[in-house]
């Protein structure tokens, strides 16, 4: 029974001793595979800094304008003025939604907007 037992003992340690061999190895590969994406992604990072610096060299805003200026023929572009833009107050914003029917300690009924401009009890009168 014994020998048996070795026997079974030592191929289990062989086996175990295999496992751990390509754990090791897959690991390795793994790390390996991790540090190449990491000096990809460092050297992409360097390319992205590097364009966004060029892009910024390149929209300086008197290249741009001389660069206007030189194709006024063929594009037509003029600098922006102020008069261009509009103001706040020719926005035509929605009107506040009206809230009608609210319950107030489950018997009274409020009518009034959002906005708590002007809210009417039952009776009709006005509460700022």
């Amino acid at each position: 029974m014994r020998p048996v037992l070795y026997v079974l003992s030592f191929l289990a340690v062989m086996a175990l001793g295999f496992w751990a061999y390509r754990e090791n190895y897959a690991t390795q590969a793994s790390l390996r595979e991790v540090t190449d994406i990491q000096n990809e992604i460092a050297g992409l990072r360097e390319s992205l800094s590097i364009e966004r610096a060029e892009w910024a060299y390149l929209n300086r805003p008197d290249r741009l304008r001389d660069l206007a200026t030189l194709n006024f023929d063929r594009l037509g572009l003029l600098p922006m003025q102020p008069s261009q833009f509009g103001v706040v107050a020719q926005i035509a914003m929605p009107p506040a939604p009206l809230i009608t029917n609210i319950p107030i300690n489950g018997t009274e009924m409020v009518a009034g907007t959002l906005d708590g401009a002007a809210i009417a009890d039952p009776e009709g009168a006005q509460t700022p």
